[in-house]
């Protein structure tokens, strides 16, 4: 049975999300030239929204019913995966180190999400009204359609930050995106 967007909630958003990562990290780590820079970009993009959407609906949610310590180190390792996938995005995906980099990066969030999915999320469920839940995958979805969609690593891990920084840097960040695959495509 086929769950859809409107019965789907948040836990079951964010591991689909967890699995789609996992394969575009399969993809990069498999393919070459053009084809390895557009899974890349894929790849960046869905780490930006969906780290920025859980920092502003599921870890302030989670904060209530799991402990301070369970969401701060998820924030942590967020916080430093936004400052490596900085410095990956800028060393491109030509460079010579760039397989041995990208392999700790996967080890790395491949980590945090086992982490999110053992230690976070079981909490959310055994704690929230399935309702909210699903209602939440709502918000986080509306909160991806206007993150940034590059790791920003100076901005924090704060909701607040996210929210008076996050839409600035979306527009940026949409804009920047939009030039780069018209040039993509002109050059074809």
């Amino acid at each position: 049975m086929t769950t859809t967007q409107q019965d789907q909630d948040v836990i079951e958003l964010l591991c689909d999300q967890h699995n789609e990562i996992k394969s575009l990290f399969a993809e990069v780590r498999s393919t070459t030239g053009e084809d390895r820079k557009h899974a890349f970009h894929q790849l960046v993009r869905l780490l930006a929204v969906h780290e920025s959407a859980e920092e502003l609906i599921v870890h302030p949610a989670s904060r209530h019913d799991a402990s301070d310590a369970v969401v701060d180190a998820c924030l942590h390792e967020e916080n430093e995966a936004k400052r490596e996938l900085t410095n990956l995005y800028a060393l491109g995906t030509d460079a010579h180190d760039f397989d041995e980099v990208f392999a700790a990066f996967e080890r790395k969030v491949i980590a945090h999400a086992t982490h999110e999915e053992q230690q976070e999320f079981p909490v959310l469920r055994r704690n929230t009204d399935p309702a909210k839940l699903r209602r939440m995958a709502g918000a986080v979805r509306a909160a991806e359609a206007v993150a940034p969609t590059r790791p920003h690593a100076g901005m924090g891990e704060s909701a607040k930050t996210m929210v008076l920084v996050g839409p600035p840097m979306a527009i940026f960040d949409r804009t920047r995106d939009a030039v780069r695959d018209w040039h993509r495509k002109a050059n074809r």
